[in-house]
């Protein structure tokens, strides 16, 4: 397999810090992991002494993909940049704090990203750092519900659909995607579609809760393809690629 010279933490549902060369990004931070009781959102020791440069995206407004204890971290660290989705009300005005809506465009540093659009609420994110082509999906997924109506199985299908093909020129190095056990029978169909029109090189599983075996039920679906898919089986987990 390439070695891609990245670190990659998973956190919790769909929390990873990921470490290249010269830089440290944080997505979509909830908790620091599945068993964390008392005080949501402890800080990442590994955020704030750490020396390489420290974005911190968040995809949605949501509770579990957004804690606003992130904002508070610019108290101990100055040189933190945020990229957060629009409809996050992040309360403070501040430079580091870039708002950003669908299709839109940014550069941060030697960092420079697009955002996609969502099949629930907020962006997906599409990240060019030191060499590699990161994607992060927040909540894109085919949300295609058990007890969904027929005509609402055929919008959710036309949406998630419409958006990949927005991506599909894309050459992905790492992806995270959602493999949901809450769509019971259907919690493949979202990211098996996702390997089958962009061809990552390689998937990380995400937003599955503690419900490890589905993640690793989907890797093992996706043996025969050209997309290694992670394994995950703890939360922290940390993963060398």
């Amino acid at each position: 397999m390439k070695n891609f010279g990245v670190k990659i933490t998973y956190l919790y549902n769909s929390g990873f810090i990921i470490e290249t060369t010269q830089h440290l990004l944080l997505f979509d931070y909830y908790k620091e992991d599945a068993n964390e009781k008392g005080q949501r959102g402890l800080i990442p020791k590994q955020l704030l002494n750490n020396e390489k440069k420290v974005i911190i995206f968040a995809s949605h407004g949501h509770v579990d993909h957004f804690n606003p204890v992130i904002l508070e971290w610019m108290n101990n660290r100055t040189d933190l940049n945020y990229v957060l989705s629009d409809d996050i009300k992040p309360g403070r005005i501040d430079e580091r704090v870039k708002l950003i809506a669908p299709y839109e465009q940014l550069k941060i540093g030697e960092l420079n990203m697009k955002s996609y659009g969502s099949t629930d609420q907020g962006v997906s994110f599409l990240v060019n750092v030191d060499g590699l082509t990161i994607f992060h999906a927040g909540d894109l997924n085919w949300w295609y519900w058990w007890d969904d109506t027929k005509e609402e199985m055929e919008k959710a299908e036309h949406w998630f659909k419409k958006e990949i093909d927005k991506i599909k020129d894309e050459k992905i190095n790492l992806a995270f995607f959602p493999v949901d056990p809450r769509l019971e029978h259907n919690y493949k169909v979202g990211g098996e579609y996702f390997v089958q029109q962009l061809h990552p090189e390689v998937l990380i599983p995400m937003h599955f809760g503690t419900e490890f075996e589905i993640a690793n039920k989907f890797a093992e679906l996706m043996k025969e393809t050209d997309t290694r898919v992670i394994k995950l089986n703890s939360s922290p987990q940390e993963i060398i690629l």
